[in-house]
């Protein structure tokens, strides 16, 4: 089982978060929340790495701010279960770019596949605000606003981080020779 990028725990294994894979192990024994092992989101993070990053921060967050801990991370694994490669696929003419639209198609999918309720539902559609324009409703939707800006920034950096080390052996290969 893979673990939230930036955490010691791993996620199957830790007492730390059973709770949080009591919470979320039907999603992700899920053959729709694995397809999303196949998308890649933030450089080399898949869409799946990266809405478990969310989900277990989320649920990290929402737990120590005695909010729904288990709707937070429910809705933070499934807030990106768009099920496309949105570099490659072609926009319908008129239609808005990935960053407007996707938390729309990720709730019908959500919906498609798992009882979501209101809450969940909010976290979803509305995680790209202020994109998605409506106000979050619940105090959970704004957490995963800033957790998703924080994993993506996580993701990002990691891949900098490893685009730097590549370069920087490429100097030291040169100069040595």
């Amino acid at each position: 089982m893979a673990k939230a990028i930036g955490s010691r725990y791993n996620i199957e294994h830790s007492d730390h978060t059973k709770e949080y894979f009591d919470f979320v192990k039907d999603l992700l024994d899920s053959d729709v929340v694995n397809e999303m092992k196949n998308y890649r989101h933030h450089y080399s993070t898949t869409c799946f790495q990266h809405s478990l990053n969310v989900s277990y921060y989320n649920y990290l967050v929402c737990r120590k701010l005695g909010l729904d801990a288990r709707s937070a991370a429910r809705a933070g694994l499934l807030h990106d279960l768009f099920l496309y490669d949105w570099r490659t696929r072609e926009r319908q003419p008129g239609e808005k770019p990935h960053g407007f639209t996707h938390p729309q198609t990720a709730l019908e999918n959500a919906k498609a596949h798992f009882n979501v309720d209101k809450r969940e539902e909010d976290m979803i559609v509305k995680h790209m605000w202020p994109l998605t324009v409506k106000l979050p409703k619940y105090a959970e939707s704004y957490v995963i606003v800033a957790i998703d800006k924080y994993s993506a920034m996580l993701e990002i950096s990691m891949h900098l981080g490893n685009v730097m080390k590549r370069k920087a052996k490429k100097i030291t290969r040169r100069k040595a020779s």
